[in-house]
């Protein structure tokens, strides 16, 4: 008799798994609530970079910040007090001791629990040995930063809206074309993250 032999195929191989970190800057504004809405029904966890003055400039803000802080799902991080003394970015990176007093007030005032923080304007990562700086011109203040304390986050991808009319200049399937396209480019400061 004649016997066959076959031979199993071998696994599939499992897809690493990749990680992708949702954050949102400069609020509590008016599209804090919406956001805030939306994570919750989808129950995923984000991070909320948040500047100290938004939280006081007005009633609904504050009420804003207020329910931000008791949702134990969310993570409140620093965006400065004043978004760079108002979008003045050049002049706010040249004064490192200013910046460092700004995320300082920022943090104390809001009684934020971590020193993570977001840069206004730049993306900068000072996070254990990860160190970069998009303009260098920034450096001496991010490095300020980090020295005082502070854990630099920048991101990866941003998704881009027309500043007057709050419009998405991107879609959604164009969103995650480009974030596959960053994972498979390595172009990501954490492999796979």
């Amino acid at each position: 008799t004649d016997s066959v032999v076959t031979k199993e195929a071998p696994p599939p191989k499992k897809k690493k798994k990749k990680k992708i970190y949702l954050t949102f800057d400069d609020g509590p504004n008016r599209g804090t609530p919406k956001v805030h809405a939306i994570v919750e029904q989808e129950q995923v966890p984000v991070t909320f970079f948040v500047i100290g003055e938004h939280v006081f400039a007005s009633t609904s803000q504050r009420a804003t910040w207020d329910s931000l802080k008791i949702d134990s799902s969310l993570e409140l991080c620093n965006h400065s007090n004043t978004h760079a003394w108002h979008n003045n970015f050049k002049q706010f990176y040249e004064h490192p001791d200013s910046v460092v007093a700004d995320f300082e007030r920022s943090r104390d005032t809001l009684g934020l629990d971590n020193n993570i923080a977001r840069t206004p304007g730049r993306n900068i990562w000072r996070v254990d040995t990860l160190r970069y700086t998009d303009l260098k011109k920034s450096a001496i203040a991010a490095d300020s930063l980090q020295n005082a304390g502070f854990t630099i986050i920048g991101w990866d991808l941003e998704w881009h809206y027309d500043h007057k009319t709050f419009t998405l200049l991107n879609s959604a399937d164009d969103l995650l074309r480009q974030i596959d396209s960053v994972f498979d480019h390595n172009r990501t400061r954490t492999p796979d993250h």
